[in-house]
């Protein structure tokens, strides 16, 4: 099935968002495949905001507390986290999104990209627990604030559901 996103470039950052979540989950509504949707999801999220230097999901490992790279749309990057480490670690460990305005400012950040200058988390909660977390990075100082946190939070609870599906899917 081929899905073409639209979204205008000349829209504020805010109306993106609001085009951009319904066609999200227009995109993989009839998808089953788990990983297949988030990289969807990342994809559409990169090449609609062009500040965004890399996006992508860390998955919690089965069985203990460290985040494991998913999938993602940027250069190469860590593959594995402990949770309370770095921005992802800290952001699964709080349950709470986090935004970093200077990465290099953050106590304990992870360099995977030396380009990363700014930063936002969103954890994924199901049942109490972390069990992943969305994580963009931007090239631009301070790029993120409570426009990006408001819709990119709306996204994360609109996805959730495939967040439960994985989860209950026996080993």
């Amino acid at each position: 099935m081929s899905f073409e996103l639209k979204i205008e470039d000349n829209l504020s950052k805010e109306e993106k968002y609001k085009s951009l979540l319904p066609q999200i989950n227009s995109l993989i509504s009839d998808e089953k495949n788990f990983i297949s949707n988030l990289a969807n999801i990342t994809s559409a999220l990169k090449y609609t905001f062009a500040d965004f230097l890399w996006v992508g999901f860390y998955l919690k490992e089965k069985d203990i507390d460290e985040l494991v790279l998913g999938p993602f749309q940027g250069r190469v990057a860590c593959s594995r986290m402990e949770f309370g480490k770095g921005v992802c670690g800290a952001a699964a460990v709080k349950k709470e999104t986090i935004i970093v305005e200077d990465v290099n400012k953050f106590p304990g950040h992870i360099l995977c990209n030396a380009l990363s200058k700014s930063e936002i988390v969103v954890p994924v909660i199901i049942n109490s627990k972390a069990v992943g977390v969305l994580d963009i990075d931007s090239d631009k100082p301070g790029n993120f604030d409570d426009t990006d946190k408001k819709y990119l939070e709306e996204l994360i609870n609109n996805i959730s559901y495939i967040f439960e599906h994985e989860q209950n899917k026996p080993d």
